[in-house]
C-alpha cells in the first residue's frame, strides 16, 4: 500500500455541501474581516513608526569633550548700551574670565539704548557660573538697567526630536522686562547631561536643566553693588539616555498571528453560540406548534 503523504494534514477539508451557510454568520464573518483589518493596520503604523526609549545612568557620557560644554546664550537688554555689555565666566577650577568676546555678538538696538548679546562660549564641567554684566566696561555706568528677556539658553548638541519633551531650553521666554531696574538677578542651574541615540547608532550630546531664580538689590558696605545677570550651574552625576529603536520583525508577525488567530476563534465562537441558541429556539417553536 503507498504512503500517502495526506495523512500529516491537521487542517482537514470539510466539504462545502456538508456546511450550511447563514446570514448571521455571513455579518459575523464581515465584522471579523473588518476587524482584523483595522487591528493589522494600527499594529502596522505601530511597526513602521520608532519608539523612544529612555533609561537613567551615572556616567559622563561625552568622554571626548575635553572636560567642556559648549553654551549657547541669547538675551536682549533693552536699557543698557552694547559698549558696556561684557561676559564673565568663573568656576572652581580657577577660570576667571572677564569680558569674553570669542564667537560673541553684540548687537544695538533702540537706537543704541538696548543690546542683544548673542554668544556661544564652553564652560568647564564643574560647578561655576557665567554672568552678563558691566564688569568689562572701561567706565562703569551710574545705574547699570539689567532687566532683560531671555531668547536662548541651552548646553550641547539641539535635540528636535519631537516625541522627546524636555527641558533643553528651560529658560527661553523668560521675561524679566518689568524688573527692578536696579536689581540683580540670580538663575540656578541643575544641568542634566542627555544623550541621544538613533537608529543608526549614532550619538548627540545635549543637557536638560532646571531652574530657581531670585531678584535683589545687592550691597555690601561700601554701598550698592553693580547689578548683574548671574547663571550658576552645576551638574547633576545621573545622565539621561533616549534611544530611538523600532519593533522587530518576529515581535509584530507574532501579534498579527494572535489578531488573526484570535478574531476568528471568538468569532467562531459566537457564531457558534447564536446558531446553536437559534436552532433550539426553532425547536422549541415546533414543539409549542405541535
Amino acid at each position: 500500500m503507498p504512503f500517502d503523504f495526506r495523512r500529516f494534514d491537521i487542517y482537514r477539508k470539510v466539504p462545502k455541501d456538508l456546511t450550511q451557510p447563514t446570514y448571521t454568520g455571513a455579518i459575523i464573518s464581515i465584522c471579523c474581516c473588518l476587524f482584523i483589518t483595522f487591528l493589522f493596520l494600527s499594529e502596522l503604523t505601530g511597526f513602521i513608526a520608532s519608539e523612544i526609549v529612555n533609561e537613567l545612568y551615572v556616567d559622563d557620557p561625552d568622554k571626548d569633550s575635553g572636560g567642556k560644554i559648549e553654551v549657547n546664550l541669547n538675551i536682549t537688554l533693552p536699557n543698557l548700551n552694547c559698549e558696556v555689555v561684557g561676559l564673565d565666566i568663573q568656576d572652581e577650577m580657577g577660570r576667571h574670565e572677564v569680558g569674553h568676546i570669542d564667537n560673541s555678538m553684540r548687537i544695538p538696538l533702540y537706537d543704541g539704548n538696548g543690546c542683544r548679546f548673542e554668544g556661544r562660549f564652553s564652560i568647564n564641567k564643574v560647578p561655576g557660573n557665567f554672568h552678563v554684566s558691566t564688569h568689562s566696561a572701561t567706565a562703569q555706568p551710574m545705574n547699570p538697567d539689567m532687566s532683560h528677556f531671555i531668547h536662548k539658553l541651552s548646553f550641547g548638541d539641539t535635540l528636535q526630536v519631537d516625541n522627546i519633551h524636555g527641558a533643553f531650553n528651560a529658560l527661553g521666554g523668560a521675561d524679566k522686562l518689568a524688573s527692578n531696574p536696579l536689581a540683580s538677578h540670580d538663575y540656578i542651574l541643575k544641568i542634566v547631561p542627555t544623550v541621544y541615540e538613533d537608529m543608526n547608532g549614532k550619538q548627540r550630546f545635549s543637557y536638560q536643566y532646571t531652574v530657581a531664580n531670585k531678584e535683589y538689590v545687592a550691597y555690601s558696605h561700601t554701598g550698592r553693588i553693580i547689578p548683574a545677570i548671574w547663571f550658576r550651574y552645576d551638574l547633576s552625576p545621573i545622565t539621561v539616555k533616549y534611544t530611538e529603536r523600532r519593533q522587530p520583525m518576529y515581535r509584530f508577525i507574532t501579534t498579527v498571528c494572535a489578531i488573526i488567530g484570535g478574531t476568528f476563534t471568538v468569532a467562531g465562537i459566537l457564531d457558534s453560540c447564536i446558531f446553536t441558541a437559534s436552532e433550539a429556539w426553532k425547536k422549541i417553536q415546533l414543539g409549542k406548534m405541535q
